[in-house]
């Protein structure tokens, strides 16, 4: 293989690719409903899906809420940026005109949702006397926890006024088709941006449970709060009318990064469901890897291991990281430069924690850039990846499928 970098990247490509709205939204889009329809979403993905939309349908009336930078232009569509990972006031603001969009619905009336991974921190209405700043300090410190995705979204739903089934029900009695793409492990759609149209099966005192668990501080509001959830349970009669689905999710785009790579070379899928620390889950493959590589001899084709899901950080340092960098740089360092072993890490979404940056690639010479294990220590991924010329910058990619993986097994020389 002449240049391993670059195949990599092209399966990161294509894996973005297929996932997004603009070529696989219109594949799910009934006809355009009769009467009144109204199309409101949030996400990372949502400004592009609400462009598909309206490729689709012409123009419609509704609003989105997107991170900044990730805006499409729409013809009827409003759409809205807002701060991602941790909330602000234009989401808080966006929220509401979205609430407000929903009072006085019908029967007769259709709305369209579109939702995205980023929802859970855009579409932000903080329950009961909540302050932003409170929604804020508990987002912030569920990031630098470590806690999985799943465990943050429980915790973000109940203290909220849209989320858990809440968006939904606002809507009653109108018809509603939720449109989705998966970004959490599983595919579960009531943790898909915290399940804004999906009925919810969880507890204050679940909520309560990962505060503890993960040692996030618990304001008097914050309990108070948690106390007057109003998350709405499945089987309500206000949800009796939705319908969601979940059109792209993470598997696809594994699937099409390995239809890619099938000529070239032997596969492992992995998964695409893979949780844990990003630093355990590398130690991880790096065995894994070395074990794979030992097996391989000269003239035999390269392995492939592929997988996906969301990996966490448990924030030590004061550096600049994320997730899938970090993984890069604990793979590095427990590969020790294996003259064998290539890979990418990085977020389908194009931002990896919360930096600009999708991730980064690896190989035997990466650690020839001095401060590695420094930057481990420090969370401080991107910046050692900056200074090796080893990072993955894609700008906006306009959908969210998650963590992308490949570790690519070269023969001997």
């Amino acid at each position: 293989m002449q240049d391993p970098a670059r195949f990599l990247r092209q399966l990161f490509d294509r894996a973005v690719l297929v996932a997004d709205p603009m070529r696989s939204l219109a594949a799910v889009l009934p006809d355009r409903p009769q009467g009144r329809v109204l199309v409101i979403g949030a996400g990372k993905a949502s400004a592009r899906m609400a462009e598909a939309v309206e490729a689709a349908w012409g123009p419609c009336d509704g609003l989105v809420i997107t991170r900044y930078g990730y805006a499409r232009p729409c013809q009827g569509i409003k759409v809205v940026e807002a701060a991602h990972p941790v909330p602000d006031q234009a989401g808080v603001d966006a929220t509401a005109r979205m609430l407000d969009l929903l009072q006085g619905l019908t029967k007769r009336d259709f709305v369209l949702a579109l939702i995205s991974g980023g929802a859970s921190a855009l579409l932000c209405a903080p329950a009961t006397d909540l302050t932003l700043a409170d929604k804020q300090a508990v987002n912030a410190a569920l990031l630098a926890s470590g806690a999985p995705i799943l465990a943050m979204n429980t915790v973000r739903k109940h203290l909220s006024r849209v989320k858990g089934g809440q968006l939904a029900a606002a809507a009653y009695p109108a018809r509603m088709l939720a449109l989705m793409i998966s970004d959490v492990p599983g595919d579960d759609p009531a943790f898909i941006g915290s399940g804004p149209t999906v009925g919810d099966a969880t507890t204050p005192a679940d909520a309560l449970a990962v505060l503890d668990r993960w040692a996030i501080p618990a304001s008097p509001a914050v309990r108070r709060a948690l106390d007057a959830s109003g998350v709405v349970p499945p089987g309500d009669p206000r949800l009796s009318n939705v319908t969601n689905v979940i059109y792209a999710a993470p598997a696809q785009s594994l699937a099409a990064a390995a239809d890619l790579a099938r000529d070239a070379c032997d596969l492992r899928l992995l998964g695409d469901r893979i949780e844990g620390e990003a630093r355990d889950v590398a130690r991880e493959q790096a065995a894994l890897a070395i074990s794979l590589a030992a097996g391989i001899a000269p003239g035999d084709r390269p392995i492939l291991l592929l997988s996906g899901g969301e990996l966490t950080v448990t924030r030590r340092g004061d550096g600049i990281g994320g997730p899938n960098a970090e993984f890069c740089l604990a793979l590095a360092l427990a590969l020790e430069g294996h003259p064998q072993v290539h890979a990418i890490a990085c977020d389908t979404d194009g931002v990896d924690g919360a930096a600009e940056v999708a991730g980064a690639l690896i190989g035997p010479d990466t650690l020839k850039t001095p401060g590695a294990p420094q930057a481990l220590a420090r969370n401080d991924a991107h910046s050692y990846f900056a200074r090796a010329g080893a990072q993955v910058v894609t700008g906006p990619t306009l959908t969210n499928v998650n963590d992308f993986r490949a570790v690519l097994i070269l023969p001997p020389a």
